[in-house]
């Protein structure tokens, strides 16, 4: 049976501090249903917090004793606490008069003597209650002192309780915040391809915001064009263009303002509505993109998913990140312009060279080679119709084409496939499929890519008003290789080698008349002269056959040569800072990671010394958390010690970046470099440049006809104009594998490594290098030149 004493006090001075200690609300609505049970001794308790939102609820948050509570929220007017919500006082009930519909939500299995509801007020404000009942005898009036006193006491820790919770959810909804930005920043910088930014930022904005879906248009001429989107959106379709006066969307690009629009009755939600049924829009908020004053595009947001409408909130979040994403577009629309600039000069540059000459080799070979400064693929072909077939003229990366070997077998058969339609063809494998326009063409291709191993092929017919010429190809083994601009690149190029070829190809077809002519002359004086000196003639010219193709000479393969630029690193500032100590002198030899000076670093050694000091407090406060077994306050204190950890981590590379070392193992060759010190520098200037001396490399100008004979490792003799009467060795280490023009003919470079111990050979000497390519018979050292032009010749006019 309960008891209870008359005059019971207590001074609640050990609730109060018990609940100072305690921050957060459940805890301190433990300590009142605990204090209440000694007020009043084998009672139930019930303490209720009142949620104040837009329709408020009791939500209980602690118990004591035998009673438990049912619902998780209970209505404001419901029961005994709607009595206690309409008179903000204390109501008393007795057992007998009371009904189980007016505590349903208490879960009691004994039966209730009295029950009484206290409010706990803040002020004037109504912040929770307390539920007592009874079951062996009625409250004493002399407990209600007591638990008045303590509901009013627990109506100040509560509030108090309340306010810690969202100052903290708050800080937690920040911290949320900025990671969420910084994570943003991060992802939006990991690409500068616009294809691929497109969705990132659509796809991170929906993450972010919780949207139904997220429209973003990029200024084109008058208006803007939908280019991505994230989520559903019935009320436009992808490409889309809407220019001012033309639409909602395009009437706000034209403004360039941030609006939210919630109100279903506007004209304009009502005008993008129109048809769109289910997903139509309820809630839209819009804020341009914007770089450098400029507007660049516009991003729309429809629909949150909780069915709430747009806030100020929202918007300012969403105008945050803009600026985010308005520097990576500016960043990927500058990449892009620059490859149109590279691709139009590589059109250039290859029509230049195919119409400078009437060489069909030489031609064909720019046409398969010259597009990989700006696109890449692992093939190129060009084929041409020689007397009803194709025959394949050249391969990328190949000086000469054998026609019995499998691989070329097999891609003339491909080519003389795709030659069959005069139209583009252009197949690809995406994941496991093979993606083309026909299902012939699709099965065709499906042996072919898993035979060769290639996943992308493009070919486009040579044709001009005359006829077809031939086919150009072009394949890869990644897939998607191709973009649209790549595809407008080869079709241009494909109309300019027409032109070169058949103009090759007219020159070549000149009557051999003019030949044959001279020879035929020739032999009729031959023919003429007297017997003896005919077998004169005849001994000598076979003496000569004889020492041409049988005394072996040396064969050399000469060419201009000029020392490549030494290899050099900068040595630059990655701080903004003063340079205080210097470590070297113009001349000097260093290592690899040496410090060749210091910059004044007092700023960022406060940093770290802050850092690890912020740290260390975090640590030692989530420790003291852990003691006292609050959770939260450990778990927000983990939080900031790890931010500091890092924080303590970026200064502490911050500070070693204030040592300026050398990147490699070379001289210093900055002059008076001792006057740096006291000199300012800023992030990225340069303090010193190293060079490395112990070796010269020399471009030697390889004949594109001589390139066969050579091979990495071969020696070399090197004459130098400064040094006329030194002769270096050196031997070659790599040859080009592409050409250049050089002196109106087209070279290969072979690169000859000299060693330079003293370092006497300096970039930018000239001279003449003589490359040893073996024993050759004498006819082939001293003819090979003219024997290779005539056999061009005769294979161009009858090979096949």
């Amino acid at each position: 049976m309960a008891s209870q004493v008359p005059g019971f006090a207590t001074s609640f001075t050990e609730l109060a501090m018990a609940l100072l200690s305690a921050s957060e609300v459940v805890p301190r609505a433990r300590l009142i249903a605990q204090q209440v049970t000694e007020v009043v001794p084998g009672c139930g308790v019930v303490v209720y917090v009142l949620d104040r939102r837009a329709d408020p609820v009791w939500v209980p948050k602690a118990t004591a004793g035998e009673v438990a509570f049912e619902q998780s929220e209970i209505p404001f007017d419901s029961g005994t606490l709607g009595a206690l919500a309409e008179k903000r006082k204390s109501v008393v009930f007795s057992g007998a008069r009371l009904r189980r519909e007016q505590y349903s939500h208490l879960n009691v299995r004994r039966t209730i003597v009295s029950l009484i509801v206290l409010p706990m007020m803040s002020g004037e404000e109504l912040t929770g209650a307390i539920e007592v009942l009874t079951f062996d005898s009625p409250i004493h009036e002399s407990s209600l002192q007591p638990l008045a006193e303590l509901a009013r006491l627990g109506g100040l820790g509560l509030a108090a309780g309340s306010a810690y919770e969202a100052e903290r959810n708050t800080s937690l909804e920040s911290i949320t915040r900025l990671t969420q930005l910084y994570d943003l920043e991060r992802s939006f910088n990991s690409t500068l391809e616009m294809e691929d930014l497109l969705p990132l930022i659509t796809t991170k904005y929906q993450e972010l915001l919780n949207v139904q879906a997220v429209n973003l248009w990029m200024v084109e001429g008058d208006g803007v064009r939908l280019l991505s989107r994230a989520g559903t959106d019935p009320t436009v379709e992808l490409e889309t263009v809407q220019a001012a006066g033309g639409g909602l969307t395009g009437d706000l690009a034209e403004s360039a303002e941030a609006v939210i629009i919630h109100a279903e009755s506007d004209e304009r939600l009502q005008a993008r509505n129109q048809g769109a049924g289910e997903g139509a829009i309820f809630s839209l908020m819009a804020a341009p993109l914007i770089h450098d004053e400029a507007e660049v595009g516009l991003v729309e947001c429809t629909n949150k998913i909780d069915g709430t409408p747009f806030d100020e909130d929202d918007l300012f979040f969403l105008t945050t990140i803009n600026v985010t994403a308005s520097s990576a577009l500016h960043n990927a629309s500058l990449l892009l312009a620059e490859r149109k600039v590279e691709i139009l000069e590589t059109l250039v540059s290859v029509s230049q060279e195919i119409t400078s000459t009437l060489n069909l080799d030489r031609v064909l070979q720019v046409v398969v080679n010259g597009p990989q400064k700006i696109m890449t693929y692992d093939r190129a072909a060009v084929a041409l119709e020689q007397g009803g077939k194709l025959q394949v003229k050249a391969i990328s990366g190949m000086t000469e084409v054998v026609q019995s070997d499998d691989n070329v077998r097999q891609l003339r058969g491909m080519l003389e496939y795709c030659a069959i339609s005069d139209a583009d063809t252009h197949v690809m494998v995406r994941g496991d499929e093979v993606v083309a326009e026909r299902d012939e063409t699709r099965l065709k291709f499906q042996d072919y890519f898993r035979e060769s191993g290639c996943r992308t092929w493009y070919s486009v017919p040579l044709a001009d008003d005359q006829g077809r010429l031939g086919i150009l190809s072009f394949e890869s083994h990644e897939p998607d290789s191709f973009t649209d601009s790549h595809l407008e690149l080869i079709k241009v190029l494909a109309s300019q080698a027409t032109v070169a070829v058949r103009n090759a190809s007219l020159y070549e077809e000149v009557p051999l008349i003019g030949l044959l002519e001279p020879i035929l002359a020739k032999k009729r004086r031959f023919m003429a002269m007297e017997k003896r000196r005919r077998t004169l003639t005849l001994m000598i010219a076979a003496a000569a056959l004889l020492f041409l193709m049988f005394v072996p000479l040396p064969m050399r393969v000469s060419g201009e040569s000029s020392v490549a630029p030494q290899s050099s690193a900068r040595v630059q500032a990655e701080l903004d800072g003063v340079v205080h100590n210097i470590y070297v002198r113009e001349g000097d030899r260093v290592k690899k990671g040496s410090v060749l000076a210091d910059m004044d670093d007092w700023d960022y050694r406060a940093a770290w010394a802050g850092a690890q000091a912020r740290r260390d407090t975090a640590l030692a406060t989530m420790n003291r958390a852990l003691a006292a077994n609050d959770g939260t306050e450990a778990g927000i204190q983990r939080v900031q010690a790890d931010y500091w950890a890092a924080e303590t981590t970026r200064a502490r590379d911050r500070l070693e970046r204030t040592k300026l070392r050398s990147p490699i193992d070379g001289v210093v060759v900055t002059p008076h470099i001792e006057t740096m010190s006291g000199r300012k520098l800023e992030a990225g200037d340069n303090f010193a440049t190293v060079i490395n001396t112990e070796n010269a490399t020399l471009d030697v100008a390889i004949d594109e006809t001589d390139v066969p004979l050579l091979q990495a490792g071969e020696s070399a003799s090197i004459k130098l104009d400064s040094f006329p009467l030194r002769k270096f060795r050196g031997r070659v280490g790599v040859l080009s594998p592409s050409s250049v023009v050089y002196d109106d003919k087209r070279v290969f470079y072979a690169r000859v490594e000299v060693p330079n111990p003293d370092g006497s050979i300096r970039a930018g000497m000239k001279g003449l290098t003589k490359i040893w390519a073996g024993w050759r018979p004498a006819g082939y050292v001293m003819f090979r030149g003219v024997g290779m032009w005539a056999w061009a010749k005769l294979w161009s006019w009858f090979g096949w």
